[in-house]
């Protein structure tokens, strides 16, 4: 039997080639770009349907756009977004997508609902996210909803302080115990912000006066200015629009009036700077982000979904400058005070 050698004689070893540092880089970018290449061949597919307001309401559509921009930039999602004239519009641009084997559709707005309903069951393999309506018993579809009464009650609460406190300088505030609110449609997203709004309003100005309208759409800004106009003509001179891209008039009415809006949905200080109060803040990009990245993970889950206070899903935006630092304080106390249960908000509009 042939005697082994010492094992530092490596001459019982192959010849082994010394590969240049050069070739081992070129090896591992290579393998980066078939798994990037491979990565990208399995990127979701997910379509936007709006509502009639369209992606440039400064609002809800254009917060779900842009939840849809971050699920492209963060997870490379691939995307595309279809915006609806008339709300005949809703079942055809739905089943579009379905049809194109889309990973996932996201509805835009409570008015969608019947059409969510009836395209899921059509199309059982792509998921549907709803924003803003419940569809519980279909395993395809997710619903995102919002606690809009709270966001509501804060912005109340500022308006309901501010009116309240003659001391209060704010050029063209009349402090005469009136504000306003400017609702889109008489639906159940909209009512809640309202709901919020009177609760805040009355806790902090219980001889507040409320004046309510609605202007029957979301995506007619000429209704909103006019509607504000004749609100503010009874006096009104804080006016909360709750009506998507039609409420950009109630801002624009504000700015030329000399008296002030509360925005919608997005932080809408930047539509008119020194005429908006406030904003009450609603984050559908959050809910939009968030379920596609749960498919992405293989964590969706049908059902309900709340956003409110406790996760960031609603919150108050800046607030004007001027307004003084006591009353933001307070607002942040109630915000607390709502999280902890401390202030139970209702979600129905109450008797003036």
């Amino acid at each position: 039997m042939e005697r082994l050698r010492p094992m530092d004689d490596m001459s019982i070893y192959p010849t082994m080639e010394v590969v240049p540092v050069k070739r081992i880089m070129m090896v591992f970018a290579l393998t980066a770009l078939v798994m990037g290449m491979a990565s990208a061949a399995f990127a979701l597919k997910v379509g936007l349907v709006t509502d009639t307001g369209g992606l440039n309401d400064r609002s809800f559509n254009q917060l779900a756009y842009q939840g849809l921009k971050q699920a492209k930039s963060q997870l490379g999602t691939d995307i595309s977004v279809v915006q609806s004239k008339s709300q005949s519009d809703y079942v055809p641009n739905l089943t579009r997508f379905a049809q194109q084997k889309y990973d996932m559709v996201v509805a835009v707005g409570f008015l969608m609902h019947d059409a969510v309903e009836q395209v899921s069951k059509n199309f059982p393999d792509t998921k549907f996210l709803l924003i803003d309506s419940e569809i519980t018993d279909r395993p395809n579809v997710t619903s995102a909803m919002f606690a809009e009464q709270q966001a509501g009650y804060l912005v109340g609460a500022l308006a309901g302080m501010v009116e309240a406190d003659s001391s209060v300088n704010l050029p063209g505030l009349r402090h005469n115990d009136t504000i306003g609110v400017v609702g889109g449609m008489s639906i159940p997203p909209v009512n809640r912000y309202i709901a919020g709004y009177y609760q805040g309003a009355k806790a902090e100005d219980p001889a507040i006066n409320i004046l309510l309208g609605y202007t029957g759409n979301f995506n007619d800004p000429a209704s909103g200015k006019s509607l504000a106009q004749a609100q503010h003509s009874k006096g009104a001179d804080i006016i909360f629009q709750v009506a998507g891209g039609t409420g950009i008039g109630v801002i624009q009415a504000a700015k030329d009036g000399g008296y002030y809006a509360i925005g919608v949905d997005t932080d809408q200080a930047y539509v008119a700077p020194d005429h908006v109060l406030t904003s009450a803040m609603k984050r559908v990009d959050v809910a939009v982000f968030q379920t596609i990245k749960d498919l992405g993970n293989g964590t969706f889950t049908s059902g309900v979904h709340t956003f409110d206070l406790q996760n960031n899903g609603v919150g108050m935006g800046a607030v004007l400058k001027s307004v003084p630092a006591a009353m933001q304080a307070k607002v942040k106390q109630i915000e607390a005070d709502i999280k902890s249960g401390k202030i139970q908000v209702s979600d129905q509009i109450p008797q003036q």
